[in-house]
């Protein structure tokens, strides 16, 4: 298996047009999933996402698979290309930071696990700027290990448990925001 990967790299870092359609069809879909969850609009996303594989395709030189799969080596070049979008069209978005959240209790296990909580989930998660919305999608979503989010990221693991932490009684203060 590793030799056939070790040929489908060297492939892709010749050209060969067939390796280029296989890496687009292969990973796209689970490209355009972790951009969605970063850019919202379908046009937005669809620009990223080709923005992605251009950058991937042009890239690939520097790709070392001792230092991460090709999935987690994508999925970095996604979170980059992606927060790079939204931080060009940023004015719009509010976050909680501006509010005054201080007096809300942090204790996430009194959310109650019904529908009204996942829709509430889902409209704090847009709350969140999109690095923390990334991790969150990247770990919950994607089930990426800790390690691999921090390849991504270019952080380090213990870092990025740390952020998860506080991204989760995050989203608890702005649920319970938003329930008042």
């Amino acid at each position: 298996m590793e030799q056939a990967t070790d040929l489908f790299i060297e492939q892709l870092r010749k050209g060969n047009r067939a390796a280029c359609q296989r890496l687009v069809s292969d990973y796209g879909p689970a490209v355009f999933q972790m951009v969605r969850r970063i850019v919202v609009r379908q046009e937005d996303a669809e620009e990223v996402w080709q923005d992605v594989f251009v950058k991937a395709l042009q890239g690939i030189g520097s790709y070392d698979s001792r230092k991460a799969s090709l999935a987690t080596w994508l999925s970095r070049i996604v979170y980059h290309e992606s927060l790079n979008f939204m931080r060009k069209r940023q004015p719009d978005i509010v976050y909680m930071e501006d509010y005054d959240l201080s007096g809300i209790d942090e204790s996430p296990e009194e959310v109650a696990h019904d529908s009204q909580t996942v829709q509430a989930l889902e409209q704090a998660l847009a709350m969140l700027p999109p690095q923390e919305q990334a991790a969150i999608t990247m770990f919950y979503y994607d089930n990426m290990s800790l390690a691999d989010i921090a390849y991504v990221t270019g952080s380090i693991p213990s870092t990025v448990g740390s952020q998860l932490s506080r991204i989760r009684k995050k989203l608890y203060r702005i649920i319970k925001t938003m329930q008042k």
